[in-house]
């Protein structure tokens, strides 16, 4: 398999308005150290209780509280709103070449018990 045209992909990818918006957003509001560990705990929370949900279980409490607690600080910040929001757009334009991938390859990635 030659693969020049995903080479060329990838650039296309770092050419795109989605990933320029995103790379320029992430190096100002990753700059800032509070900002960056509030980010990483959201994404670790996000994560932990996605995971939940997946398995079937509710997520805890706790960490919904502190997940929403969380998300509301981040997002009440301009920046850092319009941060998270491209970044969401970089990984549904992924998740879309994904997807398109896939089903060129006749390969079923779904997650057995997830509708989608």
């Amino acid at each position: 398999m030659d693969y020049s045209t995903t080479y060329r992909l990838a650039q296309e990818i770092r050419d795109s308005e989605e990933y320029k918006t995103y790379h320029d957003l992430k190096e100002s509001v990753m700059a800032e150290e509070t900002t960056a560990a509030l980010i990483r705990e959201y994404r670790k929370l996000q994560m932990t209780i996605q995971m939940s949900a997946m398995s079937g279980n509710a997520a805890n409490e706790e960490d919904m509280q502190r997940f929403s607690g969380i998300s509301s600080l981040l997002f009440s910040k301009p920046e850092v709103s319009q941060f998270l929001l491209s970044e969401m757009r970089l990984q549904q334009a992924l998740a879309d070449i994904f997807r398109i991938l896939t089903e060129a390859a006749d390969v079923d990635m779904a997650v057995p018990g997830i509708e989608g």
